[in-house]
């Protein structure tokens, strides 16, 4: 690293639970972001800024006006902008360093593969239970770590999801699939600071993932009642009937 770079990530390398080592982690993985609206604006803006080498954008929708409210890594002046592209222009103005691509288009499968075959984590920050599937059960075939989250109203949840690892639950293990419909923002709403919460968990948890630090959510569902401000933990273990995992 030069005198740049290490004065840049300086208040991190300075955590022994990263050091030097932990940051050039950061600097030489790849994390794919599949939405970039309330959840992927903090995640992404995180994880470029903490030095995240490469962030691949994955997004096909435009910025709405009603999108500003909580997707904080869009202005504006980003109006009727593809969200790959307003989200590439802020990162890059908040790390010129970092290596940014984008995918402005709904992948199928087989593409998704391939884009999540070449990276290191895996975030999702989407808003609709066929995509999570979709995503979860991509990451389980390519074995690579997955950190999920959801919010809506006033509550939050996370966990992470160690592909990469031998007998752990996935996302279907919890979130059978036809267990009814999924409820969104636009239908019931969400409040704004709350997006902001769970998607800055969603980025430590990455960077956790990356670097090796400290215990990262498998085998945990940590819950938000935002409006009590309470935190809650669920303990969950790989579901034996899971049509993805244990098939």
């Amino acid at each position: 690293m030069d005198e740049q770079t290490l004065l840049r990530y300086s208040r991190q390398i300075l955590l022994p639970q990263i050091d030097i080592e932990g940051q050039q982690s950061l600097l030489n993985s790849h994390a794919v972001i599949f939405g970039l609206g309330g959840l992927g604006s903090p995640v992404a803006m995180y994880l470029a800024a903490a030095g995240v080498g490469k962030l691949t954008l994955v997004d096909f929708d435009v910025v709405e006006l009603s999108n500003l409210q909580r997707q904080i890594v869009h202005s504006t002046a980003d109006l009727n902008r593809p969200k790959v592209e307003s989200a590439r222009d802020r990162l890059h103005a908040l790390n010129p360093k970092i290596e940014i691509d984008t995918v402005n288009e709904q992948l199928n499968e087989q593409d998704m593969r391939a884009l999540v075959n070449s990276c290191d984590v895996v975030v999702d920050g989407t808003d609709n239970f066929d995509t999570r599937y979709l995503i979860n059960r991509v990451a389980y075939v390519e074995k690579k770590p997955h950190v999920s989250g959801a919010a809506i109203r006033f509550e939050g949840q996370v966990s992470v999801f160690r592909h990469d690892q031998e007998h752990q639950p996935c996302y279907q293990c919890i979130y059978h699939a036809g267990v009814g419909e999924a409820e969104t923002c636009s239908q019931t709403g969400v409040v704004a600071p709350l997006l902001g919460i769970i998607g800055s968990v969603q980025a430590l948890e990455t960077i956790k993932v990356i670097t090796g630090a400290g215990n990262d959510l498998s085998g945990r569902l940590l819950l938000l009642d935002a409006l009590a401000m309470e935190w809650h933990t669920m303990r969950f273990k790989k579901d034996p009937k899971c049509p993805v995992c244990s098939i």
